[in-house]
């Protein structure tokens, strides 16, 4: 494969990856948090990126609630425990209901909701959804980690006269364990972000933290959505 090339199949994977509404979302998330954690709640070119950035996000989640509600009606997975089960259903639940109502405070800032008093007190119940979908997201991830370190375990034993590391299975449960710790700290740092944007501790968690915490999370998010490079052609 000539340099060309090269550069023609990661641009290809670029081009994939932007024509994500998702990735698009969160790459503009990303923005607006940053632009928080520089403004720190003052006036300024900061504080208006941020306040412009977090409106034109809310065109990306148009209609995005019908996703968490399909997810909710649907059957979870053979084998899944009935608390993971519970878990999974209150998640989309919650999200679903923050994104359908966050959709009131978009009309509400444009002008096309009138009612200015109703729209912020939705918007509060929307963050405070947003905070439980997270919290029931931690929560899964921590149960799902303790289910695959057990499972680990149990396959290092029955791999003790082979080389683990050659191992496709256990290669693919490492990669599971790893891609969900990172969705732990995601979903911890969107819980701090909630607070935040909540005020419930506006001391210890201010705009800077908000920001700060928004951003990490964001990256985090962008990286998770980035698409799999093809697998390498083996050499003869």
């Amino acid at each position: 494969m000539t340099s060309l090339d090269a550069a023609r199949a990661e641009l290809g994977l670029l081009v994939l990856y932007l024509n994500k509404a998702e990735a698009r979302d969160k790459i503009c998330r990303a923005i607006q948090y940053g632009s928080k954690f520089l403004s720190n709640g003052q006036p300024g070119t900061a504080q208006n990126v941020d306040k412009s950035t977090s409106l034109a996000r809310k065109v990306f989640r148009l209609l995005k609630f019908v996703n968490d509600l399909h997810a909710l009606i649907s059957p979870p997975a053979q084998g899944t425990p009935l608390p993971l089960i519970f878990l999974g259903k209150s998640k989309n639940a919650l999200l679903s209901t923050f994104l359908f109502l966050d959709q009131i405070v978009w009309a509400g800032r444009t002008g096309i909701y009138k009612n200015k008093e109703r729209a912020e007190l939705l918007g509060r119940i929307s963050l405070f959804c947003w905070m439980g979908s997270s919290t029931c997201t931690t929560l899964i991830e921590l149960a799902e980690l303790g289910r695959l370190s057990a499972s680990l375990k149990k396959l290092e034993k029955e791999l003790k006269q082979s080389d683990k590391n050659q191992n496709e299975q256990y290669l693919k449960k490492i990669k599971q364990s790893n891609d969900r710790s990172l969705a732990l700290v995601k979903a911890s740092m969107d819980i701090v972000v909630a607070f935040g944007l909540l005020q419930l501790a506006p001391k210890k968690v201010t705009p800077r933290v908000t920001g700060a915490f928004g951003f990490l999370s964001s990256l985090i998010s962008c990286y998770q959505l980035l698409p799999s490079p093809p697998p390498k052609a083996k050499t003869p």
